[in-house]
């Protein structure tokens, strides 16, 4: 097997694993593309004070996100058809996660349901959410959430509209995938993703097809999504989620100081600085470069999170530096998942938690709640 040594050689082994229109599906974003390009470059630009003959014994990377304890600033972001990278792709995340000690996000649009994630996890997980317009389904799906033991609902706001994304047009990537000849003769050359494919029988979209209104199998699917979007959010949803929820809520989607303290009016536990991993409004901050602005504004106020571009764990040390609670990672345990399953994510897992130790100590600090400003090079953030 292939050294994996970094995220980039799981993203590597992934590609080559993964079906093309399942993995440009995640790794790809809207229109130029210029601000998921931008979410993981501007963390470079953020420089380091490099210290020396210092105690770095006994260091530690525990924290808590929303009053849980972690053993890492880290989560695993919610990622819609998780489980069209690898087969069951979102119990196996969830899995290593538990694992780990880290928070697992499963997504509304999800190939497993939260049930098949309750029935193979023992601890609670998280639950992200997007607001359609039947609410009766958003009830039952809250409900759900609760039966499932979810600890925290994620709310995701900055998808009312969907951003245009040209590899997933060209792939005829839909709700319900499309399978062309062109799909299908990919998919033969990926022996390993065929076979796992063939020992599941979790294909759909295990929250939606036969809990939502005439959504009873994956043909009648792709109308009912698209009319269910719901144009006229408002944070009187939000504040209506957080009364029916009554738990721990976490705002995703975040990225101006005004749609911050509306966050904070809202009753949330949390927000999460995000661009949707530059999937929706291209031209847009990277997330790295909006969240001192959001961290002045609110973070007296608010647990502030933040995801998009996160590569390494110098990406989180930096994020977490820059005043962000927990950093949450997509793509990176997405190609875990594809390159290797299970013990891909866990893989993913090892390497951020090693880089993020590493580099933490050669700051000249053991202990991952001490890491503020202090440890970057003035002027490069």
């Amino acid at each position: 097997m292939t050294m994996i040594t970094c995220i980039e050689d799981l993203r590597v082994l992934a590609q080559k694993r993964v079906p093309r229109m399942f993995y440009d599906y995640a790794d790809s974003g809207s229109w130029s593309e210029s601000t998921y390009r931008a979410n993981a470059l501007d963390f470079g630009k953020i420089k380091f004070r490099q210290r020396v003959a210092v105690n770095l014994e006994n260091r530690s990377l525990a924290s808590t996100m929303v009053g849980q304890p972690v053993s890492m600033p880290v989560a695993l972001a919610p990622t819609g058809l998780t489980g069209m990278q690898h087969a069951d792709g979102e119990i196996l995340a969830a899995q290593a996660a538990e694992r780990f000690g880290v928070p697992f996000t499963l997504s509304t649009m999800s190939i497993c349901s939260i049930e098949d994630v309750a029935a193979h996890t023992t601890k609670p997980f998280w639950f992200q959410l997007y607001v359609m317009k039947d609410r009766a389904f958003i009830e039952r799906l809250i409900e759900r959430a609760r039966a499932a033991r979810c600890s925290a609902l994620v709310l995701t706001l900055d998808l009312q509209v969907l951003g245009q994304r040209h590899k997933d047009l060209r792939n005829g990537l839909s709700a319900p995938p499309k399978l062309t000849l062109k799909n299908i003769a990919n998919m033969a050359t990926k022996p390993r993703w065929v076979a796992g494919m063939l020992g599941t029988k979790r294909h759909g979209f295990g929250n939606i097809v036969g809990h939502a209104t005439s959504v009873s199998d994956m043909s009648s699917l792709s109308a009912w999504t698209q009319q269910q979007f719901d144009l006229s959010l408002s944070w009187k949803d939000v504040e209506w989620i957080k009364r029916r929820w009554g738990g721990k809520l976490i705002i995703k989607g975040i990225m101006d100081a005004d749609d911050a303290r509306l966050a904070v009016g809202s009753g949330a536990d949390a927000l999460i600085v995000s661009n949707h991993g530059g999937r929706q409004l291209d031209g847009a901050q990277s997330s790295i470069e909006a969240l001192p602005a959001i961290v002045e504004a609110v973070g007296g106020q608010i647990e502030i999170h933040m995801d998009g571009g996160v590569r390494s764990g110098q990406d989180v040390l930096r994020a977490v530096a820059l005043g962000a609670r927990g950093v949450y990672i997509g793509r990176p345990f997405l190609y875990g998942l594809g390159a290797m399953g299970g013990p891909g994510v866990t893989r993913c897992l090892d390497i951020i938690r090693n880089e993020l130790d590493l580099s933490m100590a050669f700051c000249g600090l053991r202990d991952v709640q001490q890491v503020d400003r202090t440890i970057l090079l003035p002027g490069t953030f």
